[in-house]
């Protein structure tokens, strides 16, 4: 029987689910996780602001969310101390990647990245015919010097670097990224996801250069602000290039709620910096767990810890599903060299010591 078909570039993309869920890992197993560590979420919540903000207005659902995200877009240049016309609220930074994606690849065209980066990124690239160029990681960090390289060498469109790293966790200093934006060609955009940046240490996010036009920035309420389940996040670029994403984003896509919870989470800087030291405090714990067991945690600026295994990927793998059996979910690289590692998210202390219970017993079963 006839029917339509895909387009020769849709049918050439695999058939495959990018990410599994925490909750399809559940629903196969028959339980639940005792300690969801695997997601980079913040399982202490939102502020509580955002909770009665965002109930005073589920009433209001029945309208459509402000299309231009006139309020939040306000309220997030005064934080930023940038004008207006230099930022741009969208689904999170994955949607927003996705509308770069479009509106800056032609089929073919060349895009650098480094190997076992955060892979949302590449899917977007191959679902508008890009061509990705990747480097190694060296010594569990983005090579800033490989990056600039590849981009001068094969004239890139796009350069992405997410700075602090996932899935790492490591970083550069301001004075280092800035000086790679340098290096890059004109013609060149850099796609500098900053996602984990409110968690990372003093001197690690430059300052905000809105005159360069090959640079956008991307932050997000995903992580420190624990709002990852209204997807929001927002780009700072030079005016024409925010401008351009009108041309083609879904001007109702960030939800009237999403837009009420970002808002109240940006008025409440101090539960965000309580946050933020509660992640601190999480890091420490769970590097100190890696310690006790014999493995090596990777110093992190981030909401997680990446641990060396100190073997190859099969057994990361081995350990990562054998503490999946026991009620802990985590995830892991799965490229070469980074496969020898585990990444946990920070957790409520409860889930933390569920870890430590149940890490000793997984990897002796692992091994």
């Amino acid at each position: 029987m006839s029917r339509p078909t895909l387009t020769p570039l849709a049918q050439s993309l695999p058939e495959s689910v990018p990410f599994v869920g925490p909750e399809a890992l559940e629903r196969r197993s028959g339980h639940l996780f005792r300690a969801r560590l695997g997601a980079n979420e913040s399982s202490f919540g939102p502020s509580p602001r955002v909770i009665e903000a965002i109930a005073a207005a589920v009433s209001s659902v029945w309208k459509y969310g402000d299309p231009e995200n006139h309020d939040l877009r306000h309220a997030l240049a005064a934080h930023v101390a940038v004008p207006v016309a230099n930022v741009m609220v969208g689904e999170g930074i994955d949607g927003l990647l996705g509308l770069v994606a479009r509106l800056y690849l032609n089929p073919g065209d060349v895009v650098v990245t480094s190997l076992g980066a955060y892979p949302t990124f590449n899917f977007h690239v191959a679902g508008f015919g890009g061509r990705l160029v990747t480097v190694p990681y060296e010594n569990d960090r983005e090579s800033l010097a490989a990056l600039a390289e590849a981009a001068q060498r094969e004239n890139a469109r796009l350069v992405y670097l997410s700075n602090p790293d996932n899935p790492m966790g490591t970083w550069w200093s301001a004075a280092e990224v800035e000086a790679f934006a340098a290096s890059l060609p004109p013609t060149t955009l850099l796609l500098l996801d900053e996602a984990y940046g409110e968690t990372a240490p003093a001197g690690t996010m430059p300052p905000l250069a809105i005159d360069r036009p090959n640079v956008m920035r991307f932050r997000t309420f995903s992580k420190a602000y624990g709002l990852a389940g209204l997807r929001c996040g927002y780009a700072i670029a030079d005016a024409p290039a925010i401008a351009a994403f009108d041309k083609v984003r879904n001007h109702f896509g960030v939800n009237r709620l999403a837009q009420v919870a970002a808002l109240a989470a940006l008025a409440d800087q101090d539960y965000l910096q309580a946050t933020i030291g509660r992640i601190a405090a999480g890091r420490e714990a769970i590097a100190a767990i890696a310690s006790d067991n014999g493995l090596v945690p990777i110093p992190s600026a981030t909401n997680f810890v990446t641990i060396d295994c100190g073997r190859d990927g099969a057994y990361a793998l081995s350990v990562l599903q054998t503490l999946a059996a026991r009620g802990v979910f985590v995830r892991k690289p799965m490229v070469p060299t980074l496969d020898r590692c585990i990444r946990i998210s920070v957790g409520r202390p409860e889930e933390i010591a569920i870890l430590a219970e149940e890490l000793p017993g997984a990897l002796k079963a692992a091994g």
